[in-house]
């Protein structure tokens, strides 16, 4: 009897209570935010990317590098960023000296929460992945362009829209992509501040901020982003250096129907962007880089003349800004 009546008396009591209580007006609950996520738009990213496929690979200085970072610079003013430029010189693998630049695009500046969205804009010099002919030039459309493409359509989708709760800063790093071939190792030794040969702006950005004092909550870095089928495993590096990052970013992908390409499968490291923006510039970054099964990160057509418009998918770029749009501005 005991048993069957305890419950009764809590019940009335509580009851009792919630009726003889009063709330403060302190305690009022504060009303739901109302989020309005911009829509991403796959046609407009694509167009970005054909457009820096248009002015030709960016290897640094070239014409259609000089071309291609005054395009950016104007298209993130034209949509309301507040545009920094990070001009340096920095020395290749192969003792070539080159003229690079960072091109961060901040929204919402004074915020003091931030979030940084990544991808590099160069492209390697020479095609050394392809069956055929490893010196040429190749389009870079997916490694490079589809990153930055999806990044631009973010920026126009703020740029005409409320601006998220939190600060986001985009940044576009430069030589990235000038690393030493698989089987080949530099003669030189690394200049002074540089920890390899790939990655060299994030190398420089994670040791000169744009801003002083600059931080952010988390990165978020895009690499090879928009081939047709295209998959994101959840790498290595990310799970060790911002594990609830990833699972923010998959989950909301999931959330949005975009399962076929974000996979919750764990994966190996990579050394990219977000290994230096994490460890030297103290940002926690994660990675989001294609995989394909059987033949690992970045997928067959990487560093070879495959890599050309006709890989690039709509679908895919769309996938990947829409889910983070949705992570940006669900952020509080």
């Amino acid at each position: 009897m005991n048993f069957k009546r305890i419950p009764v008396l809590v019940i009335s009591l509580v009851a009792l209570n919630a009726c003889t209580t009063k709330k403060k007006p302190e305690e009022t609950e504060k009303p739901a935010r109302i989020v309005q996520v911009p829509q991403f738009n796959s046609d407009s990213a694509y167009s970005f990317v054909e457009r820096q496929v248009k002015f030709g690979p960016r290897i640094p200085n070239t014409k259609p590098h000089q071309q291609t970072s005054d395009y950016f610079i104007s298209r993130f003013k034209k949509y309301g960023a507040v545009v920094t430029v990070q001009d340096f010189d920095a020395v290749t693998w192969d003792n070539q000296k080159v003229q690079l630049k960072n091109i961060i695009a901040s929204y919402n500046p004074e915020a003091q929460k931030r979030i940084l969205l990544a991808a590099h804009w160069d492209t390697r010099p020479y095609a050394d992945k392809d069956t055929e002919k490893k010196n040429a030039p190749f389009d870079g459309a997916n490694d490079g362009a589809s990153g930055v493409g999806v990044l631009l359509e973010i920026a126009r989708a703020i740029g005409q829209s409320k601006t998220p709760y939190v600060g986001v800063d985009i940044i576009l790093f430069d030589g990235e992509d000038w690393g030493e071939p698989n089987d080949t190792r530099s003669k030189l030794s690394l200049p002074e501040g540089y920890q390899d040969w790939w990655c060299l702006g994030s190398q420089y950005w994670s040791k000169h901020k744009h801003k002083k004092n600059y931080s952010a909550y988390y990165g978020i870095l895009l690499d090879m982003v928009g081939s047709k089928h295209g998959q994101f495993f959840r790498e290595g590096a990310s799970l060790e250096f911002a594990p609830s990052v990833v699972e923010k970013v998959w989950n909301t992908a999931s959330q949005l129907g975009y399962t076929d390409y974000f996979v919750k499968t764990n994966v190996g490291g990579i050394t990219d962007d977000h290994v230096f923006v994490s460890e030297l510039g103290k940002v926690p970054m994660i990675d989001i880089v294609h995989y394909q099964i059987g033949t690992g990160f970045f997928g067959d057509y990487h560093h070879s003349r495959k890599d050309n418009l006709s890989i690039i998918s709509k679908e895919t770029l769309n996938a990947v800004g829409a889910t983070l749009l949705n992570v940006v501005y669900y952020e509080e």
